[in-house]
């Protein structure tokens, strides 16, 4: 990346201009606009979530501000209007398609996973983002309360977002785990909100594992017990489902040693040892994890828009920009959170230089006993 440019400019670098423009083609069923360019709106939607503005009219006003840096962008201050009608207008789908070939390329370049076997893991889980009723009519689920929810099934090779659905807060969490298309020997790890007997038939017929949580008034039969081994492992059972005959699973008791709470756990795996599968459990607490961080340090609680559409654009904008800071992470080498990151980010988005000296670590100037004070203070 040249060091002429600014450290924005090289954020932007990673993402392929000539992919942005054949999703532009996808997507736009309209003519190509003349004055906001899909590019140009992607950049201010970009800045706005950076510099976390807190409302279009903040997010416009320091684009114009920096419209001398902006420039070297392929952008170029709007008005609000002009804004606003792209964010209502513009399919949230290009915006889908884009996050989706930016997760690719993260996880191209992502550390696996540590656990000890080579099926790709995934976490699945969803949250609810609440909105404000006199704002958000059309999101509403209660009576006095809106809100959306975000599906999210992650990659634990560098616990990466590899399909995030939004829908209404009232949708069930099963029902939407039922259009995904899971990868064939993959294992997914999900809790006790998704145990459907039906759909851990179809995902044990399409090559799929699962791992989960028993449910406290689960009845079934015990048809074989295995040896317990492995730390905290105090059964490991093969058991049938009495609601669901034709269901044979695996059934694992697991005490931490820590905490000293019991677990039972339901699989359709019988090759992995049991401490593995109750380590599987535990890994899903990264898809907390995950989700606290995206609330925490992105813009996905206040808007810039009020549409529906627009709170679509926004929601995949924030997840755009994790697994840009992922991809500049995996790339570079970062040893630093993504969240300190960001925060360096927004201090020196149009600062000049290589983007990745931001992240290194500053040089510690060895002191010998010789030196006096009034060396050190000078």
């Amino acid at each position: 990346m040249a060091h002429s440019n600014s450290v924005f400019n090289q954020f932007l670098a990673l993402i392929s201009r000539s992919e942005f423009n054949s999703l532009i083609k996808k997507h736009n069923a309209g003519r190509t606009p003349r004055k906001f360019s899909w590019w140009n709106h992607f950049v201010h939607l970009l800045f706005i979530q950076i510099t976390e503005r807190k409302s279009m009219r903040a997010g416009i006003r320091n684009m114009r501000v920096s419209k001398q840096k902006v420039y070297h962008l392929g952008a170029k201050p709007a008005s609000r209007s002009t804004f606003s009608d792209a964010n209502n207008t513009r399919s949230a789908s290009f915006f889908e398609a884009l996050f989706q070939k930016l997760f690719q390329k993260a996880s191209a370049v992502a550390p696996k996973h540590k656990l000890p076997f080579k099926n790709p893991l995934y976490s699945l889980d969803s949250s609810t983002i609440d909105l404000n009723k006199a704002s958000f009519p059309w999101a509403m689920f209660r009576k006095n309360k809106s809100g959306i929810k975000l599906h999210t099934l992650l990659d634990h090779n560098g616990y990466l977002p590899s399909v995030c659905l939004v829908s209404e807060a009232k949708t069930s969490d099963i029902k939407k785990a039922k259009t995904l298309k899971l990868e064939a020997n993959s294992i997914v790890v999900f809790d006790r909100a998704y145990i459907d007997y039906n759909w851990f038939i179809q995902l044990g017929s399409q090559g799929i594992f699962f791992v989960t949580r028993q449910k406290s008034n689960a009845k079934y039969t015990v048809k074989a017990r295995n040896r317990a081994t492995g730390q905290g492992v105090t059964s490991d059972q093969i058991v049938t489902m009495q609601d669901k005959p034709e269901l044979t699973l695996r059934r694992i008791g697991y005490k931490d040693p820590e905490t000293g709470k019991h677990y039972k756990f339901l699989t359709n795996n019988f090759s992995l040892d049991a401490k593995t599968v109750a380590d599987i459990y535990k890994e899903r607490w990264e898809i907390e994890i995950f989700f606290r961080w995206i609330k925490q340090n992105l813009k996905i609680k206040a808007f810039v828009g009020r549409s529906e559409n627009a709170v679509l654009i926004q929601i995949y904008v924030a997840l755009i920009l994790y697994l840009l800071l992922s991809l500049l992470k995996f790339m570079s080498k970062i040893p630093l959170s993504l969240q300190k990151m960001l925060q360096i980010l927004q201090l020196n988005l149009f600062s000049k230089g290589g983007i990745e000296e931001l992240f290194k670590p500053p040089k510690k100037r060895k002191i010998s006993s010789k030196n006096s004070l009034l060396d050190l203070m000078n």
